[in-house]
């Protein structure tokens, strides 16, 4: 039982719930965590999906050292995939040794009164707290194209909406997207034994190259560094000084931050995408409807022609769009009250919303800081400026804390890599 104010209240228990929480413990703050340890990393995601990131890119965000993932799997090498269930349990690990307050439960509302936050629990508790994090994931804005909505639920999914595909065994499965998570996605449909169609509005599928250094010293200043989103010196900063993105204009920043994560498979997925997966590149879906207990999908090519495809399930692995409105736990008055744009918070320069103590991380917070907040690696970043914040209000300072010092950048991001 909670009865005083917390310092802080983190919603969320993923990787930047945790790292944010780890951090704020080891600062000495009061702070309460609510939600499952790795929860959409254990329920949402196809058991036999891999991460995309590296090794050295894949780590929770410590303030103490020992404790990042090549700590645990010191013999993972670049170039090898790391499953989601390794990843998964690695999180775990890290919740148990450094942020073991988690509480599974739910929030179901925040109401900000004054200098403080009444938080409604699944449990009836209403927790107070001088500031809160929203570290919700990407669960929440999973996007479905408004033209699948003349489907059934039965008949339409998005991709996260799935931990087991085997469902799927010998039916006709249509995947929209040209992305990883659609390439990788129709490849484990056809290992379940399902048919998979993938329809691409991409002419051809783009592949990421393997991850390894050049054999020449110019070759590495030619390509540029190595970072979390790749290879290049654009990327790097993206990367490893996600701050920079904030001084851009909106425009800017949103159209460098699609060429940077534009669609893309994964180097190790491209073999395994062979003639058991249908392609239709260069197609847009138009409509679609029920017909027979399965879906019938209209697509239309760069000339206009159009054709039909008759499935028996279509999943969207169209990616995932911001929205106040599809964090349920923001009621409309509060929604009101926090400056947002395309959908997203605008926040100041610690992840702060307008309405003071309330803080974004993450997803949401990647349409002011850049690409790299919706990776696993953008963690530490957020971690850092989100806790030096909270501490300085926590101790009435009349100026924010200095941010403490970034730890070592991306293995290998520099250009000798």
């Amino acid at each position: 039982m909670h009865d005083s104010t917390a310092d802080a209240l983190v919603v969320g228990a993923g990787p930047y719930g945790l790292s944010i929480a780890a951090h704020l413990s080891h600062l000495g703050l009061d702070a309460r965590v609510i939600g499952t340890p790795m929860e959409f990393w254990d329920t949402g995601i196809p058991r036999a999906s891999h991460l995309t990131s590296e090794p050295a890119a894949s780590s929770l965000a410590a303030p103490i050292e020992g404790a990042a993932f090549t700590d645990r799997h010191p013999g993972w090498r670049t170039g090898r995939p790391i499953p989601v269930p390794t990843f998964a349990g690695y999180g775990r690990w890290f919740a148990g040794h450094l942020v073991p307050f988690a509480e599974d439960s739910q929030v179901l509302r925040i109401d900000p009164v004054r200098d403080r936050h009444d938080v409604l629990l699944s449990t009836g508790e209403v927790a107070r707290a001088r500031a809160v994090v929203v570290a919700v994931g990407m669960r929440p804005f999973a996007h479905v194209p408004p033209v699948l909505s003349a489907l059934p639920a039965g008949l339409r999914t998005h991709s996260v909406a799935h931990r087991d595909l085997r469902c799927f065994a010998d039916r006709e499965v249509a995947v929209i997207g040209a992305g990883q998570s659609a390439l990788e996605t129709a490849v484990l449909l056809a290992d379940a034994g399902a048919r998979p169609l993938v329809i691409a509005r991409a002419q051809r599928l783009a592949w990421r190259p393997l991850p390894v250094p050049s054999p020449s010293w110019t070759g590495r200043v030619l390509r540029g560094p190595r970072s979390a989103l790749g290879r290049g010196y654009g990327t790097w900063v993206w990367s490893e000084h996600p701050d920079a993105a904030r001084s851009l204009p909106a425009w800017l920043r949103n159209r460098l931050g699609r060429a940077v994560l534009a669609p893309a498979g994964a180097w190790w997925l491209r073999d395994r995408f062979d003639e058991r997966v249908r392609l239709l590149p260069g197609r847009e879906v138009v409509a679609a409807r029920e017909a027979g207990g399965g879906a019938v999908l209209t697509t239309a090519g760069p000339a206009g022609d159009r054709a039909e495809h008759r499935v028996d399930h279509v999943i969207a692995a169209t990616g995932f769009v911001p929205g106040l409105d599809r964090v349920p736990f923001l009621p409309p008055d509060a929604r009101e009250r926090i400056r947002a744009e395309r959908g997203s918070p605008v926040l100041g320069p610690h992840f702060d919303a307008s309405v003071p103590g309330l803080y974004f991380a993450g997803f949401m917070a990647a349409e002011t800081f850049g690409p790299a907040l919706r990776l696993v690696h953008g963690a530490g970043f957020a971690a850092r400026r989100i806790s030096a914040h909270i501490a300085a209000r926590a101790a009435g300072a009349a100026r924010p804390a200095e941010v403490p010092a970034s730890p070592p950048p991306y293995a290998g991001s520099a250009p000798a890599g």
